[in-house]
């Protein structure tokens, strides 16, 4: 929720239509090989006519990269972040300066 606001604030209504949900684990997570599941965070999905964007973070995949290194409110942030500019063509720097701070 404080990502959201956050680029709301930064963006107002050019994102103000994007849906941002939580699922547990992605689609299909039992049938990847772990190389696969690396960086596998969050995913994107541009509006199509009669359904707006979508970013959707994905919450066990984050709690066990963040564990011990970063809290995982920063890493969330970063992973709405890099969706985002996914969505936008832009680059995560430039959609939020505040990008990479967990990484710091």
């Amino acid at each position: 929720m404080e990502s959201a606001q956050r680029l709301e604030r930064l963006w107002g209504d050019r994102i103000q239509d994007v849906q941002i949900i939580v699922q547990e684990i992605p689609t299909g997570l039992e049938q990847m090989s772990r190389d696969a599941l690396r960086g596998l965070l969050g995913a994107c999905e541009p509006a199509v006519p009669g359904r707006p964007a979508t970013i959707t973070v994905y919450r066990l995949p984050i709690e066990m990269a963040a564990k011990g290194y970063v809290p995982a409110n920063e890493l969330v942030h970063d992973v709405v972040v890099e969706q985002m500019a996914e969505l936008l063509g832009m680059t995560p720097e430039a959609v939020d300066p505040a990008y990479g701070r967990s990484r710091a």
